[in-house]
């Protein structure tokens, strides 16, 4: 048996209790879970295709050669003896007459209250061969096989590829580019490999990095990676991909390391069940994140101002879980207010662009918010204890190489 098929508590089915499904395992769900576990008046079920939670902001130094334990936690390790029912599988469907979600099982879920909570997907924009030759970075698995390849290209080969390309200028792709550099350089000391020159560009359609923030913060970034030795290639549409080059609407890069981290979408499952969708492809809710009757969507599936973060998604499964328990309690419920994130970028060792509101700080400073920032979000889904392992496994490494791993 699958271990998240598991009951943690063998008792929940009370008829006296609203049944409450959460899909979804990661930062709105799992958050949304916690806050209603426990409690008298409701039965919590959480259904997940993942075992592990999956801490995005840590896959880029997963990808080079951090640990594991940095960017996935196991839900079992999360939710403990916690009062929720944990169940392996993918919703596919959803009945709204009779309150019912089918998983990729086959299998049917109840439901009082749904709480959708599914994420994104990788969207490569019907762009032709990325899917076939673009590596990727948003789970652990894509993580290793990139680093894998790193590997096999410097020493099955002897020789380093000399052009990695990395495509988007968001923050996952400028947080890769910031490192990689750096760890190609180890792996080839590591490997007493005759030094070469490698480079490393990160490809941007829009005219600069990061171009949601403001101009300062492009430009700091910008120059950051300059200083690493990241060639930027901005305002360039990416056309096509083959096993040994990458098309641009301006140039051709010869790369047969490709990243792409530029496009995601909303899960399928909102499209594929009568959600009514938004310019942005993504689930129309209300003031109180409402999609219909007694189903709320958050994080990445709601379009609701900002969308797509994190934060956004654990603030959002806060808030669900608070409007329930006040719902319970015959209160009336506030109306959802968004609340903007802090956004922190790390670029390259001990550095980091923070933008705060209206304060925006650079450099070591930034570079030690995020950290703390990282503490704190471990600590939002565990308790202290357990949330500074996974924490200070960040200056941990993890090589599948018998080389690299040596002490």
């Amino acid at each position: 048996m699958d271990p998240l098929t598991k009951t943690t508590i063998d008792t929940l089915d009370n008829p006296g209790k609203q049944k409450v499904l959460v899909l979804g395992g990661g930062f709105g769900g799992i958050k949304a879970a916690l806050e209603l576990a426990g409690r008298s008046k409701f039965e919590v079920t959480l259904i997940s295709d993942q075992t592990n939670f999956r801490y995005y902001p840590m896959l880029y130094r997963t990808a080079t050669g951090g640990s594991r334990a940095a960017s996935q936690i196991p839900l079992r390790e999360i939710f403990g003896d916690k009062e929720i029912k944990l169940v392996h599988d993918s919703a596919k469907t959803l009945d709204r007459a009779k309150k019912q979600v089918k998983g990729a099982s086959d299998k049917s879920y109840t439901y009082d209250v749904l709480i959708v909570a599914l994420g994104s997907v990788t969207n490569y924009f019907g762009i032709k061969g990325l899917r076939e030759h673009a590596f990727g970075i948003k789970s652990n698995e894509e993580a290793q096989e990139l680093r894998d390849h790193l590997h096999k290209q410097l020493l099955d080969e002897n020789k380093p590829d000399l052009n990695y390309v990395v495509i988007g200028g968001g923050a996952t792709g400028v947080e890769l580019a910031g490192v990689l550099p750096g760890y190609l350089k180890y792996i080839m000391k590591r490997h007493n490999l005759p030094k070469r020159p490698c480079n490393v560009d990160i490809v941007e359609a829009e005219k600069r990095l990061m171009p949601r923030m403001g101009e300062k913060y492009s430009a700091r970034i910008a120059k950051r990676l300059q200083k690493l030795g990241v060639k930027l290639y901005l305002g360039q549409k990416v056309l096509a991909e083959t096993a040994s080059e990458l098309k641009l609407s301006g140039r051709i890069l010869e790369s047969e390391t490709v990243v792409w981290t530029a496009g995601v979408i909303t899960n399928p499952f909102i499209a594929a069940n009568g959600f009514t969708l938004s310019e942005h492809g993504k689930a129309t809710v209300d003031e109180y994140l409402r999609a219909g009757e007694d189903i709320f969507v958050i994080g990445d599936n709601a379009d609701s101002q900002y969308s797509g973060m994190a934060q956004t998604a654990l603030y959002d499964g806060i808030y669900v879980a608070g409007y329930l328990k006040k719902r319970a309690a015959g209160k009336e419920p506030k109306a959802y207010e968004p609340k903007r994130p802090i956004y922190v970028t790390p670029v390259g060792p001990q550095w980091a662009a923070v933008s705060w509101g209206k304060r925006e700080f650079f450099g070591f400073i930034g570079w030690l918010m995020r950290r703390l920032a990282d503490l704190r979000a471990y600590h939002d889904y565990q308790p202290w204890w357990k949330a500074s392992k996974h924490w200070m496994a960040f200056t941990e490494g993890e090589e599948s190489c018998p080389i690299c791993s040596k002490k």
